[in-house]
């Protein structure tokens, strides 16, 4: 990317003009309408073409757009096919196509963070980006380690030095503010999709992204956690500035390539890697990895899974939340009263809110098949299935969701543990889900 704030005024434009698309789409439904076009036809024709619309359009933007597009990507195996296509080709071209910082202006940023001699760090490093990401980008280098003893020839090894690029803090919140203002778009591409919450999120967690050193310490407790694991590798951080993060380069293979070319039994594997995660980082680091799209997954040579990018986490001291666990475990055990009065506690359900147990109970036992059985294969019609049982309008899931109340600090591991949900059903991932829970989460294992 080259100066992202000369940009805003072309991005926010393009950003503009999707509701005028839409609003023209609308006019013509009503007008097919008129002449007797079935309303089911209308809804499928205009729900196509705003969807290609709108992914065109996130995919020729960076900043928000692009973080934006990344947190909605774990949720695209929901989406009908003739929709998931066109969004995939939209972030694929966010991810793989995105201009370049000019050498000159990554250089500065190098100068300027990590000083002048710079250079000196680094035996070799290459000006042209390997990756693309929406706040930075990312370039290949062989860092000087120190020498043994004097006169030595030092050593050196690969890493990736993240660099972010110029205005991105402003770009960001430009982009998410303006996308704010589509969210209504969403509403006719997945109905009952309720993006502003996503976006709220996102401003909210800008600061900490664009704070590298604060990335670098997390990630430093991530490596520190899964040191020497059999499964989970996390590349150890190198050296930190505010707005340059150099870590070990990791070699693998890109999860995206995974879930598009791989084995049933190597998306199996990733699948299993990516429960284990996302279940065990709590309790070994007190951190959930909060941006489980596949960009920042690698399977490497050796099996196991290379995690990448740790701008966006949740910290959990204590570990997942107990009654999480216990929740669910009582939804198995068909407790109902106990689910309710549960819920209750935790802020899910209102004090003063009259409401149907058994309703509850049968609103989310279909969400926990997956830990009703040894193994459970996670797909995209399971989850079409769900995501329309729980946004139909007419649907009795829906009536009542809307009854409930979602606690705020509840709200990242609920659209994580969603995330994450999206991406083992893009893996069609079958794996011992219920094992992998019942060791990591808390309250969950049935008392001995």
């Amino acid at each position: 990317m080259t100066d992202i704030p000369r940009r805003a005024a072309s991005r926010t434009a393009k950003l503009a003009a999707l509701p005028l698309g839409f609003a023209g789409r609308a006019a013509l439904g009503l007008g097919k309408r008129a002449v007797g076009i079935a309303s089911d036809v209308i809804s499928a024709d205009i729900q196509q073409r705003t969807a290609e619309q709108l992914f065109s359009v996130l995919g020729q933007l960076k900043g928000g757009a692009m973080k934006f597009g990344q947190a909605l990507s774990v949720f695209e195996a929901a989406l009908p096919e003739e929709m998931a296509g066109p969004y995939r080709q939209a972030l694929t071209k966010l991810q793989e196509a995105a201009p370049p910082m000019p050498v000159a202006s990554l250089h500065k940023a190098l100068a300027e963070q990590l000083g002048p001699d710079w250079r000196d760090r680094f035996a070799e490093f290459d000006d042209s980006p390997a990756a693309a990401a929406s706040i930075g980008q990312v370039h290949r280098a062989q860092w000087k380690l120190p020498p043994a003893r004097k006169n030595a020839k030092p050593k050196t090894i690969p890493v990736a030095v993240k660099v972010q690029y110029p205005g991105a803090g402003e770009a960001l919140l430009s982009d998410l503010k303006q996308l704010s203002l589509l969210a209504g778009m969403f509403k006719i591409i997945q109905p009952g999709m309720d993006i502003k919450p996503l976006l709220a999120e996102l401003r909210a967690r800008i600061t900490e992204e664009l704070d590298y050193e604060m990335e670098a310490a997390t990630q430093t407790a991530f490596a520190t956690a899964f040191a020497d694991d059999d499964e989970i590798y996390v590349p150890r951080v190198i050296s930190s500035a505010p707005r340059v993060l150099v870590t070990e380069w990791v070699d693998g293979t890109p999860l995206a390539k995974v879930i598009s070319e791989g084995t049933q039994e190597e998306r199996d594997e990733a699948g299993r890697l990516m429960a284990t995660l996302h279940f065990s980082a709590p309790a070994r680091a007190g951190l959930l990895h909060a941006d489980p799209h596949p960009g920042n997954f690698r399977i490497l040579a050796d099996g196991r899974l290379g995690v990448i990018d740790f701008g966006a986490v949740a910290r959990l001291p204590g570990g997942h939340p107990e009654p999480i666990g216990r929740l669910v475990r009582l939804t198995l055990d068909g407790d109902a009263d106990g689910v309710a009065d549960g819920l209750r506690t935790e802020g899910f359900i209102k004090p003063d809110d009259e409401i149907d147990a058994e309703a509850v109970l049968k609103f989310l036992r279909p969400m926990i098949e997956p830990l009703a059985v040894d193994e459970f294969r996670f797909t995209r019609s399971w989850l079409r299935g769900e995501a329309t049982r729980l946004t139909s309008p007419k649907s009795p899931a829906y009536q009542l969701s809307r009854k409930l109340n979602l606690p705020p600090n509840y709200l990242l591991i609920h659209r994580v543990t969603l995330g994450s949900i999206g991406v083992l059903c893009q893996l069609e991932a079958e794996a011992p889900y219920r094992e992998i829970v019942e060791k990591w989460l808390p309250g969950f294992a049935p008392v001995a």
